[in-house]
């Protein structure tokens, strides 16, 4: 299938960080309210995200642990950003790739496909909220990571 075939018989939407998703799962168990978080979450949601060439998922945070599972097309290139960047590739063993990443609570995310296009499933622990997303903006960004100044603007929209 191509990228404008999964788009279409997944119904995914524009999304704030690029790429294209759509919300297939949200747990009916509530955590009620926990600490750190603003109101009652979820158990779990889980989301299909789809990249294509020329498009990135801006870097972004999540409150909760994100995992990310690799669905189809080619690997993909996720970036974690802490003290030092990390470069992961999600993909099938065949690619070298691995067919999940863990990006653990609050850490600065960023991701874009090595092809065409990537397709994966992405699911979040609490359930995702948009109260628990962040997009920092360049300048923010280039603020706390000025030796990795190229990388920031690879990963943000100007």
């Amino acid at each position: 299938m191509t990228a404008a075939e999964y788009i279409d018989r997944y119904r995914l939407q524009p999304h704030p960080e690029g790429g294209w998703y759509r919300e297939f799962y949200r747990s009916c168990r509530s955590l009620g309210r926990l600490s750190g978080y603003p109101g009652e979450r979820v158990a779990l949601t889980v989301i299909y995200f789809l990249l294509e060439a020329g498009d990135f998922s801006a870097f972004h945070r999540v409150r909760g642990e994100e995992a990310w599972v690799f669905v189809a097309g080619d690997p993909l290139l996720v970036v974690l950003m802490d003290e030092n960047p990390r470069f992961l590739t999600l993909g099938p063993p065949e690619c070298s790739g691995e067919p999940l990443v863990i990006v653990p609570p609050g850490m600065l995310q960023g991701a874009r496909t090595l092809g065409e296009f990537t397709l994966v499933s992405c699911l979040v622990a609490p359930g995702f909220d948009f109260a628990d997303f962040t997009l920092p903006g360049r300048d923010e960004l280039l603020g706390a990571w000025p030796e990795y100044e190229a990388l920031v603007r690879s990963f943000t929209r100007g």
